[in-house]
């Protein structure tokens, strides 16, 4: 993957809020972390239930800063009011987190800025038989709330073209069938599908053929998804606005059916990266004009950790003094700007403050306060 260009996965666990779909045979209902450090959600009932899961254990070196006329720790500042629209999944590393830290004065403020808010759930594991259960699981946990879910499939063939984040299906008959399967899980209500990160913009890397095969199968997974659930909402992969040229993310979306109503809803950009909500949306705004298509094709911005901008060096593994972005929610008062969300969760590291994937509490810490 581009150091300077790469919009989300140095390893599959760098991936926000990631609860990750992992068929591995032992029928436990709960979620765990992988070996990557992401949070897996193995095989759950159509009911969706909690569970006390185990959890990758963060760093307690890190210590909050005081203030300097009381010595107490800062109380914490939300981003902004919960969005009454979209679903929180009752698990993942940062809830973990915080219910097995109650007494680390991080706890509040990770608590408060980050666990409460609503974030993506991903499945980024290859198993067809049993997606479609897990899917639902959660989409039909939203539905118990009257909430939105933000739903991440990622197993497209040639993953991350073979870097960090490498997997997915063997090919793409057996990815169209996953997604089949996929799509029976979302229900009838309304859900927002992030369509397979880094899958357009990165496919540079790929031959004339396997991009052609790649779009193909992007296109056709769009049209399956709206098709099993006329309220889903499919978004294509943009990149951000450091990344590809307007005019040539457009073209290679159009490839890969962003521009029909039948299989799209317009892009998502950002994922996992820094760059600011307003160069999104400038950027968004020029992609979809050249994209074309229907009026109503909009745009995701992942705004999980933006807050300062990207890096002026382009460092994208943990960087310093970055922020947590603007909060969750599908009403941003912007043309054109369907939702700003978290698809990757604050605290789980890229790498470089703890493991891929791994929450990691100082990290949290620094991004929230």
């Amino acid at each position: 993957m581009l150091v300077v260009a790469a919009s989300v996965v140095v390893a599959v666990g760098t991936v926000t809020g990631m609860i990750r779909a992992l068929d591995d045979g032992s029928g436990a209902d709960s979620a765990r972390p992988d070996a990557t450090g992401a949070t897996l959600l193995v095989p759950l009932p159509d009911t969706p239930s909690v569970s006390n899961s185990p959890s990758a254990k963060a760093s307690s070196s890190a210590r909050p800063k005081r203030t300097a006329t009381t010595g107490t720790t800062r109380k914490p500042r939300r981003t902004a009011p919960v969005s009454p629209r979209l679903y929180r999944h009752p698990e993942s590393q940062v809830l973990d987190w915080v219910r097995d830290h109650p007494d680390d004065p991080r706890t509040e403020v990770i608590e408060s800025r980050i666990a409460d808010q609503p974030a993506a759930v991903w499945f980024a594991d290859f198993t067809p038989s049993t997606i479609t259960s897990r899917v639902r699981a959660v989409t039909s946990g939203a539905a118990a709330q009257g909430r939105v879910p933000v739903v991440v499939p990622y197993a497209i063939p040639d993953r991350d073209c073979g870097g960090a984040s490498e997997g997915g299906a063997d090919d793409f008959a057996a990815y169209d069938g996953w997604i089949d399967n996929f799509a029976a899980g979302l229900g009838s209500r309304e859900v927002v599908v992030i369509l397979e990160p880094d899958s357009i913009a990165q496919a540079d890397c790929l031959s004339d053929a396997q991009r052609a095969d790649r779009f193909e199968a992007l296109a056709r997974a769009g049209r399956v998804l709206k098709a099993a659930d006329p309220q889903a909402r499919v978004y294509y992969d943009a990149g951000h606005s450091d990344w590809n040229p307007a005019g040539q993310q457009a073209a290679l979306l159009k490839q890969a059916g962003a521009a029909s109503a039948e299989s799209s809803d317009g892009i998502f950009s950002n994922v996992s990266n820094f760059h600011t909500t307003s160069a999104e949306i400038a950027y968004d705004r020029q992609v979809l004009d050249a994209l074309g298509g229907p009026a109503g094709l909009g745009a995701v911005i992942d705004t999980s950790r933006n807050g300062n901008g990207a890096p002026a060096d382009g460092q994208w593994c943990d960087p310093a003094g970055r922020k947590i972005g603007r909060a969750p929610t599908l009403d941003t008062g912007e043309a054109r700007i369907d939702g700003y969300l978290w698809v990757k969760l604050p605290g789980e590291s890229d790498g470089c403050k703890g493991a891929a994937g791994t929450f990691t509490a100082s990290y949290a810490y620094d991004l929230a306060r």
